[in-house]
């Protein structure tokens, strides 16, 4: 298959690229600088020049594909404060594949989240994300579009992707906590730290999207969850020994003042499970859990040191 992946040199395109080629397919990635051209031509695939807001670019490469992959987003204004603005340009995104790939069961495959999923049980891939106007509803609302185009013809699926999707190089979530631990002297969660994350190494994402592409059923929901739930106090914890800081919880009240903007989405007891999504792909994740990950240190080196 030729495949056009949008975010295809970012943290889980970067994995899904190769993954892909691995298995045969020719890929097509968007590349909005010359160092992600460059990246992208390193790992064997097609470039074409562009970002999510260049709909004609877009249409077009969606046309002359096989199947498209959606992973970009704009997370750069999304948490400097424009997270409508980044669901927006997404949905504009979504609309033009969609409009390109009508009416040819071509796949179509778009990389969502988990939030807004109801918490405090282990959320399947049935559940379906509270409507209530916020912006992360309104991207949960862009899945439910992505889902509604097998009635137009796509093999569309979602692929709900957990908190953290972790492995050497990260630098979301877990990156942020050890900074922060750094920075603050102690290794800290939230209240008494029993709330989860579901959690998955990227290598294992970067396989069940290759699956999704290749034989996900139209209308598919899959949960991108190797483990359903890590306790954030065991996380703290291995960053405490690895710091060698004291480990301790802040009041729920404090946790914005210690965590800054990711005490929102740190205090979330978020367990999701994957058991359809595997038996629907017979998707078995392999790689190192989170807790093994971060046992492994390269969460904790200085910035530029090598092994």
């Amino acid at each position: 298959m030729r495949i056009f992946v949008t975010g295809a040199s970012g943290w889980i395109g970067s994995a899904v690229v190769p993954e892909l080629t691995d298995a045969g397919h020719r890929v097509t990635g968007l590349a909005r600088s010359d160092a992600s051209a460059a990246a992208l031509s390193a790992a064997g695939a097609e470039v074409v020049r562009g970002d999510i807001d260049d709909l004609g670019v877009l249409r077009d490469a969606a046309a002359a594909s096989d199947g498209v992959i959606h992973l970009a987003f704009k997370h750069d204004i999304a948490f400097s404060g424009d997270f409508q603005g980044a669901v927006e340009a997404d949905r504009r995104a979504v609309d033009t594949f969609c409009d390109a790939l009508a009416g040819t069961d071509r796949p179509f495959v778009l990389a969502s989240g988990v939030v807004g999923l109801k918490p405090g049980h282990p959320a399947t891939e049935q559940d379906v994300p509270t409507a209530d106007g916020s912006p992360i509803s309104m991207r949960a609302a862009t899945a439910q579009a992505a889902l509604a185009l097998a009635a137009r013809g796509v093999r569309s699926s979602v692929v709900r992707l957990s908190p953290t999707c972790h492995g050497e190089g990260d630098n979301g979530f877990m990156t942020t906590l050890v900074a922060t631990a750094r920075a603050k002297g102690v290794s800290a969660y939230i209240g008494d730290g029993t709330n989860r994350w579901s959690a998955a190494h990227r290598l294992d994402v970067a396989r069940l999207f290759r699956l999704a592409v290749e034989k996900a059923p139209a209308g598919s929901v899959l949960h991108g969850a190797a483990e359903e739930g890590v306790a954030i106090r065991d996380i703290a914890e291995v960053i405490g020994r690895h710091l060698d800081l004291p480990v301790t919880s802040v009041p729920p009240e404090a946790a914005a003042e210690h965590f800054a903007w990711l005490g929102h989405f740190l205090a979330a007891d978020a367990p999701v499970s994957s058991t359809l999504t595997r038996d629907l792909l017979d998707w078995k994740p392999t790689h190192p859990g989170l807790l093994e990950d971060l046992d492994k240190g390269h969460y904790f080196r200085a910035p530029g040191a090598t092994v």
